[in-house]
């Protein structure tokens, strides 16, 4: 096996294509733009001849604390064979701090991460709700309205709302302007699924960005609201509504991600009836 730092060919989709089938992860599709965990940065290739059997991508930009974040995927067909540790151990010759993502907690990550001594620091549910659970409609109070995201109108009081919303998250608070442009150009991009809460000057109060994926799943894939329109509900109304929107959609359920530590949006979203489906796991040195 040859395990060399180098740029991926179409080889690395097949890999990814293998992984989803077998784990459900990454969510990648046969064509189009990989995933954005799997551009720029650095790329580690293990090679058994001319197959693709195991792959480390690198983001060195790194989240909001400085650290770079590596995923790592087997080729299932190759699994068991030491080859995931043989990549970490690769990547942790890098001089820099270092987070690592385990999806579906592995157990074969955990043992690699026990045995180089690497910390559990950080957990990622993913959360599921199924259709047939009664929603409430939402609630707004007074002087709030709702309407859509206007693309080249709103995306600086956006991301202004989502800085001061998401400011001690290591990835979400990053967003810039920029990178919501980009995004509007991703084929699953929908301003009808991205909902803002305004006051009556029009001012953005709160967000819920919805997301559609290629098996027509639905996620609750941002809901932020400024600190400083927060109680009487906004939150909880703002999931309604992109869950009501994604409903009408025809999806064929809703999921989302949250911080594991983060209580109280885990309590709403249990109450909305969400249930875990399985967690996520960060290691780091």
């Amino acid at each position: 096996m040859e395990i060399t730092w180098r740029e991926p060919d179409d080889s690395l989709r097949v890999l990814l294509l293998a992984a989803r089938e077998a784990d459900g992860t990454p969510d990648v599709e046969a064509d189009g733009p990989l995933p954005r965990e799997f551009r720029g940065g650095r790329h580690l290739l293990a090679r058994d001849g001319d197959a693709l059997v195991g792959y480390a991508h690198v983001d060195t930009a790194g989240d909001a604390f400085g650290n770079q974040i590596v995923e790592l995927v087997v080729h299932p067909a190759h699994r068991g064979k030491g080859i995931g540790a043989a990549l970490v151990d690769e990547v942790l010759k890098i001089d820099s701090p270092l987070r690592l993502w385990s999806h579906r907690d592995h157990p074969a990550a955990a043992h690699i991460a026990e045995k180089r001594g690497l910390a559990r620091v950080r957990e990622l549910l993913l959360m599921r709700l199924d259709n047939s659970v009664e929603l409430p409609e939402p609630r707004w109070r007074d002087g709030v309205r709702v309407r859509t995201f206007v693309p080249g109108q709103d995306e600086a009081a956006m991301v202004a709302v989502n800085k001061s919303a998401f400011d001690w998250h290591p990835e979400q608070g990053l967003l810039t302007v920029a990178d919501v442009e980009a995004t509007e150009g991703e084929s699953w991009f929908d301003p009808a699924g991205f909902f803002l809460a305004v006051d009556e000057d029009d001012t953005v109060l709160g967000f819920h960005w919805t997301k559609v994926h290629g098996d027509n799943t639905g996620e609750v894939y941002v809901v932020g609201v400024d600190p400083a329109a927060q109680g009487g509900g906004l939150g909880t109304a703002l999931t309604l509504v992109g869950l009501h929107h994604l409903r009408a959609r025809g999806t064929r359920e809703t999921i989302l991600y949250v911080e594991s530590d983060n209580r109280p949006a885990v309590t709403v979203y249990a109450r909305l009836g969400f249930t875990l489906a399985y967690t996520n796991v960060a290691y780091q040195r």
